[in-house]
């Protein structure tokens, strides 16, 4: 005799949507997976032919001077700086709610202060975030062009086309270069140099973040 209430396919659609669950878990594991290789394939610095123009990208600017990870990106920039000494330079960051200064700004008093030569640096104070941050900077390019010293022949300025170096984060290369090249930079002309993360529970936190980063910017950043 059959009980009350019972019904022969309960449990057999429990365990479907179990394995629904499950497998849409893994799903998400596996392109999350995916996502930091891909990241992990472009944290690296690749230098191509001879780049005249550096641009370093902007991040969290304390009320004492730049964050643990500006500075490591700074510090980097400077590492390379002193084999290049004639580059071109453009500091790239705005000012946020909880910034005392323009991350731009921040950058230069320290590059500066390290022994930089100001004139050698433009900046880019107004961007609020990567995608920004990019388009701003080919924007200045564009603005400021080239210019050769009568005196000693010696071309001054952003050659708009020309050949860069981005510098940031580790992590962070792989968005800027895809929304580099989406905002009309030539990737074959953009070489990148990879600043290690020192304040590890930022490195724990970029970790997660940066995945889902990249994916808001491949999505919404046009």
């Amino acid at each position: 005799m059959r009980q009350k209430g019972y019904k022969p396919y309960a449990g057999r659609k429990k365990r479907l949507w179990v394995k629904c669950l499950a497998a849409l878990i893994a799903l998400g594991l596996l392109c999350f997976a995916a996502l930091e290789v891909y990241i992990g394939v472009h944290s690296r610095t690749d230098i191509i032919g001879n780049p005249q123009t550096m641009v370093i990208f902007g991040c969290q600017v304390k009320p004492w001077g730049p964050s643990i990870l500006l500075q490591d990106r700074l510090d980097t920039a400077l590492s390379y700086l002193e084999d290049h000494p004639d580059m071109n330079i453009v500091v790239a960051g705005g000012k946020g709610d909880d910034e005392h200064m323009s991350e731009a700004q921040c950058m230069y008093d320290y590059l500066t202060a390290h022994g930089v030569d100001g004139e050698n640096i433009y900046m880019e104070p107004q961007s609020r975030n990567t995608w920004q941050n990019v388009n701003y900077t080919l924007d200045l390019m564009g603005e400021v062009g080239t210019t050769v010293s009568i005196a000693t022949g010696e071309t001054k300025g952003l050659e708009p086309g020309g050949e860069v170096l981005l510098v940031s984060s580790g992590f962070h290369l792989a968005r800027i270069r895809m929304l580099w090249a989406r905002a009309g930079g030539h990737l074959e002309k953009t070489s990148t140099l990879a600043a290690p993360v020192s304040h590890t529970p930022s490195a724990v936190q970029m970790f997660f973040r940066e995945p889902l980063a990249l994916v808001k910017s491949f999505v919404f950043d046009r």
